[in-house]
């Protein structure tokens, strides 16, 4: 544990949050805007707050402490769960885990939170809204396709089904346009250079930019592959266990399935990722495999396009794999 620094661990639900300090002791506080000035009261500029990203619930109380200039670290959960499990507690209480969230604060190297501009924040909401519109056009349409199929379809329901499907249409592109406006405010010149990569398109570019923040918060193609969950892990020890490598799966799941719907056009009109694949193939690994080899390849190129200030160009692929 630094010295000097009091840790507050933060076990947050929906109505309340839990906090136990390095010292030991315990508060409970309500989940809204007058506790929050409260527990703050009880902060300095060495206090460090610790919390879990608990879906939605830690959000106001985490730009609230960064507004009023305490060091703040939103953990993952998994990260978490391993240190409460590794600590053999059989006590699972909102009190205890808000102890141990401080306990773990002190036993690991901590990230600061930086949060998101408001910016930022708007087109993420833009994005969690264009999946939900997305996966109720698919429904619609798949129900539209399910009443041809039964035969003599109920013309009442057909047309409704059509109203409702016309309208999930109008809302995503109405989303996308905004979501596009908002980019390009901020990040036009990287979003310009993305789409030069062979098998991005003028969405994916979007999307990539949406979901890496721009790619500022990242050092190298490395930790953005991290980010994505498309880094192998082995399970091998001694001669009795030996797993097949597999990607963790530990992070960004839209970032993840975005590429991986990218991968297939990269293989047909980006070289690099073309050759990767073909190369993986006639070494007889599986095209899965492959095609996520070619995720990790993409996500790399782009990094390097962002962070380098070139358009894409295939007689530089020294640059485009650097890490």
């Amino acid at each position: 544990m630094n010295k000097g620094i009091k840790y507050f661990g933060l076990d947050i639900s929906h109505l309340v949050f839990d906090v136990t300090d390095s010292d030991g002791n315990y508060y409970q506080f309500k989940n809204n805007e007058f506790d929050f000035k409260k527990f703050t009261k009880l902060l300095n500029t060495e206090s460090h707050c610790v919390m879990e990203a608990t879906g939605y619930y830690h959000y106001q109380l985490a730009y609230h402490l960064l507004e009023s200039g305490i060091k703040v670290s939103v953990e993952n959960p998994l990260a978490v769960k391993r240190f409460i499990q590794m600590k053999l507690s059989k006590i699972k209480t909102d009190k205890s885990d808000s102890k141990l969230i401080c306990e773990y604060a002190g036993q690991v190297e901590l990230k600061l939170w930086q949060g998101n501009s408001k910016t930022e924040i708007e087109c993420l909401q833009i994005v969690r809204a264009l999946s939900v519109y997305t996966k109720q056009s698919t429904m619609l349409k798949n129900k539209l396709h399910g009443e041809a199929v039964l035969g003599n379809p109920s013309k009442a329901v057909v047309s409704s089904l059509n109203r409702s499907l016309k309208q999930v249409k109008k809302e995503l592109e109405t989303l996308e346009a905004k979501l596009l406006i908002l980019v390009k405010q901020v990040h036009q010149d990287v979003l310009t250079r993305l789409k030069t990569i062979p098998g991005i398109g003028n969405k994916t570019a979007v999307m990539l930019v949406v979901l890496t923040d721009g790619f500022d918060r990242f050092t190298s193609g490395s930790e953005l592959c991290n980010y994505a969950g498309l880094t192998p892990i082995v399970r091998q020890s001694g001669s009795s266990v030996s797993g097949r490598p597999r990607i963790s799966k530990i992070g960004n799941q839209k970032l993840r399935n975005l590429l991986f719907m990218c991968s297939f056009n990269a293989c047909k009109y980006n070289k690099a990722c073309r050759d990767l694949y073909e190369r993986l193939v006639a070494k007889g690994k599986s095209k899965k495999l492959a095609l996520i080899a070619v995720c990790n390849k993409l996500l790399k190129q782009a990094f390097a396009i962002a962070k380098s200030g070139l358009i894409y160009d295939d007689t530089y692929r020294s640059v485009l794999v650097k890490n």
